[in-house]
């Protein structure tokens, strides 16, 4: 049997990929503090299982390609509180905001276009855009000024006439950041001036912990160029459930994209049933969520300025922050972080940074923290990540 180099290409997660370790750790009796993955321990509104438990349909039967109306029409809702109108034609239920990703990336690239992101980014934008032979092209931020965009000719620079769009994430994974009125403003132009689509993966919108947030769906002269992606995964800590969505008003694109939807069947109808439910949350729930995610996000960043030789910006929102670590190889740090360091029998586990990068060359000794842990946990991670660095081998004067 011979693969194919495409799937030989594709790259293993950085946040997934150091779970053997891991494993093998808990086996040994060790307790792990996660701060690799970004998993909520949030509760899940009640309503999700309870909608799910009194559906009374005696077939699982295929459900409507493009999505249930039923949840169709409570997302269409949800934006229009946010004052943004969209039609339920717009509205394209897929199965996570990553399959989501995948049909714009799908429905745009040909072999060898490009996909503009801004590194450190999320990682699994690389195999998304190589699934379908498509070029990351990155353009580069840093912690030290917040990982906010470069100006608007440094961005034009890298467009060639293979870039066919502009990804993001707002709330930024992995770092946190939030773009400001004046990014948003550049970018807009930026992709009308080129003809670019902007997708924008918004999933985050709700965890912004400084100032107000504003969604490029608001931005009515983007109506041609923007794809948003969304999903039920973060806001309502329902992960699991995998339901997501891909919202344009471009009805080429919606032309494209339901072909997609009919070549998966459709979405489980389980799962729309309490991803609906999930949108009838009050609007309490999500502002109790915020300020405890503003908690940890203060207790985390206090906790690392503690820290000698680690660098860290101030995140905005999400629930992630990049960190420069005094050490040789963030991945190696890891790996003997879970193999040989323990304080009374709890470690700590992190994702190493370069694979938030194009080139696997940067951001060695950087890394991601993911504080959806309790501020107790959190605090108690971040003191065992402090004491590893001290005993680490490879430790720098960086």
């Amino acid at each position: 049997m011979k693969l194919s180099a495409r799937i030989q290409s594709l790259t293993s997660s950085p946040i997934r990929k150091l779970s053997p370790y891991a494993d093998a750790a808990k086996a040994k009796g060790k307790k792990i503090y996660h701060l690799n993955i970004g998993q909520p321990d949030i509760k899940t509104p009640d309503q999700f299982m309870e909608s799910i438990r009194t559906y009374d349909e005696q077939v699982i039967a295929y459900g409507n390609s493009k999505g249930e109306g039923f949840l169709i029409e409570a997302i269409r809702k949800y934006y229009a509180e946010k004052g943004m109108d969209f039609a339920a034609d717009d509205i394209f239920i897929t199965n996570g905001g990553s399959e989501a990703l995948i049909f714009a990336v799908m429905a745009l690239c040909d072999p060898g276009d490009e996909i503009m992101v801004f590194e450190p980014f999320y990682a699994n934008y690389t195999t998304f855009a190589r699934e379908f032979g498509a070029k990351i092209n990155a353009v580069q931020t840093n912690v030290t000024d917040g990982y906010h965009l470069p100006d608007a000719a440094a961005i034009e620079a890298q467009i060639t006439p293979r870039t066919k769009a502009v990804l993001l994430t707002n709330p930024g994974n992995p770092t946190g950041v939030v773009y400001t009125q004046e990014e948003m403003d550049m970018i807009s132009a930026i992709v009308r001036k080129y003809d670019l689509a902007l997708i924008a993966d918004e999933v985050y919108r709700e965890f912004v912990y400084d100032g107000a947030y504003r969604s490029f769906g608001t931005m009515p002269e983007l109506a041609d160029n923007l794809i948003i992606i969304d999903s039920v995964s973060k806001r309502y800590s329902a992960c699991g459930a995998r339901i997501g969505c891909i919202i344009s008003k471009n009805k080429e694109l919606a032309k494209q994209i339901i072909k997609c939807c009919q070549g998966r069947l459709c979405s489980p109808i389980l799962e729309q049933v309490g991803a609906a439910a999930l949108y009838t949350t009050p609007v309490s729930y999500l502002e109790e969520v915020n300020q405890e995610y503003k908690k940890r996000r203060d207790t985390i960043v206090a906790a690392l300025k503690e820290l000698p030789g680690v660098v860290a910006s101030d995140p905005k929102g999400a629930f992630y922050i990049m960190v420069q670590l005094p050490v040789d190889d963030a991945e190696k740090f890891a790996i003997w972080t879970l193999e040989n360091f323990a304080i009374d029998n709890e470690t700590v586990m992190f994702a190493p940074g370069n694979g938030f990068y194009s080139d696997p060359k940067l951001g060695v000794n950087e890394a991601r923290l993911a504080y959806v842990l309790n501020c107790d946990d959190l605090k108690k991670a971040i003191y065992i990540l402090g004491e590893a660095l001290k005993a680490y081998p490879g430790k720098t004067n960086c």
